[in-house]
């Protein structure tokens, strides 16, 4: 019986972790790589990671695509059942927004 509470126990613990959330330098070089004019990027605010972590993730997802000449084109708030889950961001190449 303890060895089923122990492994119980275990699973729970691990449901409760965080998701890595995918790394946006790696999105960046990808999106610049593939010559992409805009992309959109999910950036997952898992519990735990609603206030000042989520604020640092939009910062490192907008400095790494900035580093590719990216601008921010759009963010909006992905909720769930009132929760905050995470947040849609839009970039765009700077150099694609001037009109012809």
């Amino acid at each position: 019986m303890h060895t089923f509470r122990a492994l119980l126990l275990t699973l729970l613990l691990i449901a409760c972790l965080p998701v890595q959330a995918a790394d946006p330098a790696k999105q960046a070089d990808a999106a610049a790589s593939e010559g992409l004019s805009a992309v959109t990027v999910f950036i997952d605010v898992t519990l735990g990671m609603r206030k000042d972590r989520a604020a640092t993730a939009l910062t490192r997802s907008h400095t790494a695509f900035a580093r590719h000449g990216y601008r921010v084109l759009d963010v909006s708030t992905y909720n769930e059942n009132g929760d905050l889950q995470g947040f849609f961001v839009t970039y765009q190449r700077a150099d694609t927004t001037a009109s012809h």
